[in-house]
């Protein structure tokens, strides 16, 4: 064989090596992360809060201060109130709060009333509305013409 080969195969060999001389060698080390221990840390948390289930909440929304939302749809909320701690578990999905608007009116606070205030200021200066100047005057008798449809038609 090459020596060059065999000296580059020694070298891998001994990275990977996991034991001392003389075991196994792994092509690479595995890793295994288990999500379910996060979760039960967590579960563990929130049981030492004492905190109860909230039913019957349709959706969460989470208003920032640049006007984004992230909204829970169906989420499992969890409160303990002595310990001002909630928990909202669920999908989430960032939008904006001008896609949210009808529904989400009730649910502004002050200061998201001054974001929309911004965002309706910014909208009129860049689409300004007509003036009474800029309407073109009638032209013509539009009743006489709609007479005369009358008679065509009978």
């Amino acid at each position: 064989m090459n020596p060059e080969i065999l000296k580059k195969l020694q070298a891998n060999a001994a990275a990977v090596r996991v034991g001392g001389k003389g075991t196994a060698r792994r092509k690479k080390k595995v890793i295994h992360k288990n999500a379910a221990n996060d979760d039960k840390k967590v579960v563990s948390t929130l049981k030492k809060l004492n905190v109860t289930t909230i039913p019957g909440i349709e959706e969460v929304n989470m208003i920032y201060e640049d006007g984004s939302v992230l909204h829970f749809n169906n989420p499992k909320v969890q409160a303990s109130v002595p310990c001002n701690t909630f928990s909202v578990v669920g999908t989430g999905e960032d939008k904006q709060i001008t896609e949210m608007l009808p529904g989400i009116l009730n649910q502004l606070g002050p200061e998201s009333l001054t974001h929309l205030k911004k965002l309706a200021s910014n909208v009129t200066d860049t689409f300004p509305g007509k003036d009474a100047e800029d309407v073109p005057e009638l032209v013509g008798d539009f009743e006489e013409a709609s007479k005369d449809e009358d008679k065509q038609d009978a």
